[in-house]
């Protein structure tokens, strides 16, 4: 496992961690927090298995 796939477990899930909590204070609402994580979550997913 690169340097690169590794960053990108640990950033994937701290955006969507983020994400998530901006949605529990009342910042974003639900398709905002569904389109954040699901976009972190494609892009990471394309990074790590394009590396």
């Amino acid at each position: 496992m690169t340097d690169a796939q590794f960053g990108l477990l640990i950033a994937a899930p701290v955006i969507a961690g983020f994400a998530l909590m901006l949605h529990r204070m009342g910042v974003l609402q639900g398709a905002g927090t569904l389109s954040a994580v699901s976009a972190s979550v494609v892009i990471a997913a394309v990074l790590f298995f394009g590396q």
